[in-house]
């Protein structure tokens, strides 16, 4: 028996695109300026996380949380962004994942919602650098959501803004915290990466992102519950 799907919320960094390594050379500039060391593991750590939070993460790791005042942290954050902007200019629809148009035009033959739910306040910039920008249905305004991920909040926003229901749609994500968001918020988890145990559906890579197999597997989860 198939169940009709209301939406699917698709993670942006790491699921659309991967500016993954923009981020870690601006967090990595910013903390060298900081004399703190981190590496690429340390910045799995980042992954879905705000900005703020992000900091957060990087003075812990250096002993410096208490070296800074809120207004002093939200100026190093704002430094970062600029870092991390310059570096989107570079951005073209080339870098587009593997697999994603694909997914996205199998699900919109459907007629389904499709929707972004990205803790990015520079979500709509990457959106458009990549040609994407009048694609999806609904774009979360990250400046908007008052608890980072795990708080499943931006995907409840999303399922919200675009009048669906949780427990009827899908999410997309690589990063733990934002599996951990979308499983609180209801919705089918599909994981990308090999780290994601959490996930209802897991894939290794975005090129595996299968419509048909998400579908399968959401409807085999949801005659199990049943």
């Amino acid at each position: 028996m198939n169940y009709y799907i209301d939406a699917v919320i698709f993670d942006l960094d790491g699921v659309i695109t991967d500016t993954a390594e923009y981020h870690f050379l601006a967090w990595k500039a910013l903390a060298d300026q900081l004399d703190i060391s981190i590496d690429r593991e340390f910045n799995e750590n980042l992954k879905g996380v705000s900005r703020l939070d992000s900091l957060e993460l990087i003075l812990k790791h250096g002993n410096r949380q208490n070296d800074f005042s809120l207004l002093e942290k939200e100026t190093l954050a704002n430094q970062k962004n600029e870092l991390y902007c310059h570096y989107l200019t570079n951005l073209s629809p080339e870098d587009i994942l593997p697999g994603i148009p694909e997914l996205i035009r199998n699900i919109k033959e459907e007629g389904i919602l499709i929707g972004v739910a990205s803790v990015s306040k520079n979500a709509g910039t990457v959106l458009q650098a990549l040609g994407l920008n009048l694609t999806f249905d609904y774009c979360v305004d990250a400046a908007k959501i008052k608890r980072s991920k795990p708080d499943p909040e931006i995907f409840l926003t999303a399922c919200e803004k675009l009048n669906v229901d949780p427990k009827k749609s899908i999410g997309i994500e690589d990063a733990v915290v934002g599996i951990d968001a979308i499983t609180a918020s209801g919705m089918f988890a599909v994981g990308v990466g090999n780290i994601l145990d959490k996930a209802d559906y897991k894939v290794e890579n975005t090129k595996q992102l299968e419509w048909t197999k998400i579908k399968k597997a959401y409807t085999n989860l949801i005659n199990v519950n049943n």
